[in-house]
């Protein structure tokens, strides 16, 4: 539907324009960016070669080698600015540094000593950056902060006179980085330009661009012709009924989906520009809109089904479908200028549908009823034997209705269990397991001496490990198909520990490899035991079930493991959980007789 404007908008030219200038700009400058970036590393490294270049030609000269090597052999004390800085090596660098027009030509001596350097009161001093590869024998460039700025660096070894291996100090040659900078510069002059007339021509290719969708759109903007495309899907779309609009030549200019469904769910061709006559589609159609719009003075109008303002509706057969036609003329405003027929096809076969579905809902409540019913009179019974105070009447009662009414538990042996939540707990499992074909019986070897004293943990670890049992022995190939649960108590002054053992006559565990430590992959979060065509789905709980319970064992101090993987040809799983602290001796019980 069209959307009511909260105000004055730009035009939509304006906003592709705005929209182009904000494209080009940024590519300009992301361009411009990137060019900058790659000049700066480029004049980067030519100046790292340039250092590298004049340091070791410093480095490489006699007189330096020489008055390097008698200098670091000389005491450490006659190294003093005052002694240096009318020194050969001084004057040397210094006449490099001019004539290169470097930022600095520093010497030093095998110990990292300035023996040379543009500042004299720094002589005799350690160097401010790490002199350990050039005085190691290597050659290093770098981009470094130093006492006299930010500059490109290289560093060199000085050997001594007559060998190669040698190493009695080491030349550094900089240049400052803003000489990088000014060469940067220089060459931003051709982008800016490239940059403004980019701009330029993306202004004008916008200009032109809303011209034309103006002259395309008659003037409209995209939220209008938006507003009437959303109607149009409304109204065609938006209804299960078959809607066809045909012209007063009587071509098809609307046919939508649900017209397709009834009429032609075979087809794939487009009907749109199509003659109705014509086109393949049932005659009832042509006749229906022949007949719209006929005078109801018309005998035979009234007759095939027509009415003074359209058709319909009527009923037609359609491949064993009962479908309901009406057809409406459509006019032009007050003008009453006739531009051509509706049809509207329904599916009378979808209402009868429903109406069954409606009767079986009613018969479903009347049912409910009924066993509400029942279930009130037996409540009231042990209610009135209460009353009268009946109590072992009324509990004869109850227990002539579990034993042959829906609360008799068909799980095997459930009589070893003498604790009520595990009895009520195995028993309601054992019903959903017989409803899957499945037989729930207790191991021979029950013994439940206590009762339990924490059954959320219980329960939530007992019910985890049956649920899969069954449905492993659901999948399971065997014809007999049960599950097993054995409990045993180990009951201590303190507490008890309940021991619990889980088997089943399903297949096994499907693991990579056989061995505890594919076993114990079973109980990594995400990991389902539960086949699953799209893999373990850890939002509804598959997945997760193995390894939540494990950390509630654990975090009681017992645990939960798997005791045999099993195998088709023997039985399935079986799964052992030790749960200390759940169980209390039964003279502890504060229950009430």
């Amino acid at each position: 539907m069209k959307q009511a404007r909260s105000g004055p908008r730009l035009r939509f030219a304006t906003r592709v324009l705005l929209l182009q200038l904000a494209v080009v700009a940024a590519v300009v400058l992301i361009s411009a960016g990137t060019f900058a970036a790659l000049t700066y590393q480029w004049l980067g490294e030519q100046a790292e070669a340039r250092a590298l270049s004049v340091a070791r030609t410093v480095a490489s000269s006699e007189d330096v080698r020489h008055e390097t090597a008698a200098l670091a052999a000389g005491p450490e004390s006659a190294l003093t600015p005052a002694s240096l800085a009318g020194g050969p090596l001084q004057q040397y660098a210094e006449a490099v540094r001019v004539r290169t027009d470097a930022l600095y030509v520093l010497v030093t001596d095998d110990a990292g000593l300035r023996l040379a350097h543009p500042n004299p009161a720094l002589l005799g001093q350690m160097v401010s950056t790490d002199p350990s590869v050039a005085l190691g024998g290597g050659e290093v460039t770098s981009q470094e902060h130093g006492t006299l700025g930010r500059s490109v660096r290289a560093k060199v070894p000085v050997f001594a006179p007559g060998s190669d291996s040698v190493v009695v100090g080491e030349v550094g040659v900089g240049f400052s980085t803003d000489d990088l900078l000014a060469g940067l510069l220089r060459n931003l002059p051709p982008v800016a330009l490239v940059a403004g007339l980019s701009l330029a021509l993306g202004a004008l290719a916008s200009a032109i661009m809303g011209a034309r969708l103006r002259k395309l759109t008659l003037g409209l903007e995209p939220e209008e012709i938006s507003g009437l495309a959303q109607d149009q899907e409304a109204v065609l779309r938006g209804v299960d009924e078959g809607v066809i609009g045909v012209s007063e030549a009587g071509t098809i200019t609307v046919f939508n989906d649900g017209a397709r469904r009834l009429l032609a769910p075979e087809s794939k061709g487009a009907f749109g520009g199509l003659p109705l006559a014509t086109s393949g589609l049932p005659a009832f159609l042509a006749d229906a809109a022949a007949a719209a719009g006929a005078s109801s003075d018309s005998p035979g109008s009234r007759a095939s089904g027509a009415s003074g303002d359209g058709y319909g509706p009527a009923e037609h057969v359609l491949d064993g479908r009962v479908v309901i036609v009406t057809a409406r003329p459509v006019r032009l405003g007050a003008s009453g200028r006739g531009l051509g027929r509706v049809i509207m096809v329904r599916d009378r076969t979808e209402v009868q549908a429903l109406t069954r579905q409606l009767d079986a809902v009613n018969a479903l409540g009347t049912a409910l009823r009924a066993q509400r019913h029942e279930f009130a009179n037996r409540l009231h019974t042990v209610a009135g034997l209460l009353d009268i105070g009946r109590p072992t009447e009324a509990r004869g009662y109850i227990g002539e209705i579990m034993a042959g009414g829906p609360l008799q538990y068909p799980a095997r042996d459930l009589a070893l269990l003498t604790d009520p939540y595990l009895e009520a707990f195995i028993g309601a499992k054992s019903i959903e397991a017989h409803e899957r074909g499945v037989e729930v019986r207790i191991g021979a070897e029950t013994l439940v001496r206590g009762h339990i004293t924490d059954p959320q943990d219980v329960t939530a670890v007992l019910g985890n490990l049956m649920d899969n049992a069954i449905s492993a022995a659901v999948a399971g190939a065997s014809e007999n198909k049960w599950v097993e649960v054995e409990l045993l108590d180990e009951l201590t002054g303190s507490g008890g520990t309940l021991h619990l053992v889980v088997a089943d006559s399903g297949d096994g565990l499907q693991v990579p490899s056989p061995g505890s430590q594919a076993s114990e992959a079973i109980f990594a979060a995400g990991y389902s035991t539960a086949p699953s065509p799209g893999g373990p789905d850890v939002a509804s709980g598959q997945g997760v079930g193995l390894a939540l319970i494990r950390h509630l064992a654990r975090r009681r101090g017992g645990d939960v493991w798997v005791a045999d993987d099993g195998s088709p040809q023997t039985h399935g799983a079986v799964f052992c959980a030790r749960l200390p602290g759940v169980l209390a001796p039964l003279h502890t019980s504060k229950e009430n007789p």
